[in-house]
């Protein structure tokens, strides 16, 4: 080691993509070499007068009432539109969609609901413009979670020289469905 230290590159999936945007938004990149948004939620998912064609508050409402009511099932649910295991040809292992429900059952119930909250009702507009750093957005075109058109397509327009890879007919969880191309560019991309 040569006494210096080297700034960290930033992973963030989904929700955690909103997470390194108000960071960096708060923050500045100082101490950020590089980003990497991956299904990620930001701008807004919110259906508001500002933002047209977004998600109107009752769908997350619901999604409130099955985290609060019908936590198992509602995950169990959620894993098959996740992974895209209820399109038509996918070939999606049963193990993997355990895995998602285990790691689901596993948060608590407030951190569960203020997460709804966060990632449907914040908006990273002006998070997005600070970004400075080499900035790599990843995303399925199929995405069911977080639909492509209200996310990467419209803040990759925001970030200066990001770059969006598009992984045509992926879905959400695209770094377990898509695991060869995902590690793939975002070696790629760590390396230059």
């Amino acid at each position: 080691m040569n006494g210096t230290l080297e700034k960290p590159k930033s992973l963030w999936f989904s929700t955690g993509g909103g997470e390194v945007t108000r960071y960096i938004g708060d923050h500045g990149t100082l101490r950020v070499a590089k980003a990497v948004l991956v299904g990620a939620v930001p701008l807004l998912m919110l259906l508001t007068e500002a933002n047209p064609g977004r998600l109107p508050i009752k769908v997350f409402d619901t999604i409130r009432m099955g985290v609060t009511n019908h936590r198992s099932q509602f995950y169990e649910d959620l894993s098959e539109s996740f992974y895209g295991a209820n399109r038509p040809g996918t070939k999606v292992s049963l193990g993997l969609r355990q895995q998602f429900w285990l790691q689901s059952m596993q948060v608590g119930l407030k951190g569960a609901l203020d997460c709804i909250k966060a990632f449907s009702e914040t908006d990273f507009t002006d998070d997005l413009k600070k970004f400075d750093v080499p900035t790599l957005m990843i995303h399925g075109d199929d995405d069911q979670i977080v639909p492509i058109a209200n996310s990467a397509r419209l803040f990759s327009q925001i970030v200066k020289g990001a770059t969006l890879k598009v992984y045509s007919g992926a879905d959400h969880g695209l770094f377990s469905t898509h695991q060869e191309q995902f590690n793939t560019d975002l070696l790629a991309f760590l390396k230059t």
